[in-house]
């Protein structure tokens, strides 16, 4: 974490890693517009908060702008896509559109890696973040698998439609069944926020919807628990050919 805005604006124009910036809602002065104007076209995660909010982080003389540093460096999902054909892999990436629970972004992210999944991608807002919380429920797991912050998910899963990708949406109102989908070729997963799911305008995209059968009467599978059974489903696939 670092705060006040000449440390902020020096942050930004060194190319840090910033994970989000808190501003105070009526902040007014040369320095701030500055820091806007540095922003500018930044693919940066900005909030307007009330003081009070900054005052419980810091008591520091924070000028109305706090900024949290990321744990990693995010990975570019237009790089990593060709390199990963370059190299002759079959690719498989894990979307999770509007995941907001650490404990099951770290959860999901310790099964991607030990599965060999190529990456995950989250929203740039609304979504979970690589935080210290994140590593530590992924065992460590998110030091090493590459996580792509994108600001826009329906064109990433255009991107990955258009690369050659199958979109694959994990989804209870899904019509086929998990384990008869095909995941033998480039595989994008596709899974949503526990309470809301996958948005309709993303589910439009999807070449398949599947849902994981179940036999009690909970209403649905916990997202982590769903996406280790998902992933280990293209797993044994690829295996098996």
């Amino acid at each position: 974490m670092i705060f006040g805005i000449r440390a902020v604006i020096e942050a930004v124009q060194s190319g840090a890693e910033i994970d989000k910036i808190l501003i105070k809602k009526d902040i007014q002065s040369d320095l701030s517009r500055e820091l806007m104007e540095v922003l500018r076209g930044k693919h940066i995660t900005t909030h307007r908060v009330p003081v009070e909010r900054l005052n419980r982080i810091t008591r520091k003389n924070h000028q109305g702008v706090v900024a949290f540093l990321s744990q990693i460096s995010y990975a570019s999902l237009g790089n990593l896509v060709p390199t990963l054909y370059e190299q002759g892999k079959v690719p498989f990436i894990v979307v999770l559109d509007g995941i907001t629970d650490i404990r099951n972004f770290g959860a999901i992210a310790r099964t991607c890696e030990c599965a060999g999944v190529d990456a995950v991608v989250i929203p740039a807002r609304n979504s979970v973040t690589v935080n210290a919380d994140a590593v530590k429920t992924s065992a460590g797991a998110l030091m090493t698998l590459p996580v792509c912050k994108e600001q826009d998910i329906d064109a990433t899963l255009e991107y990955l439609h258009n690369s050659g990708f199958r979109i694959v949406a994990a989804t209870e109102k899904g019509d086929t069944d998990y384990a008869t989908a095909d995941y033998t070729g480039p595989t994008c997963l596709l899974l949503g926020a526990e309470d809301r799911g996958i948005p309709n305008e993303h589910l439009r995209q999807c070449d398949d919807r599947v849902s994981i059968p179940q036999f009690g009467t909970v209403a649905s599978l916990n997202v982590s628990v769903a996406a280790g059974i998902l992933i280990y489903e293209v797993i044994r696939q690829r295996r098996g050919q």
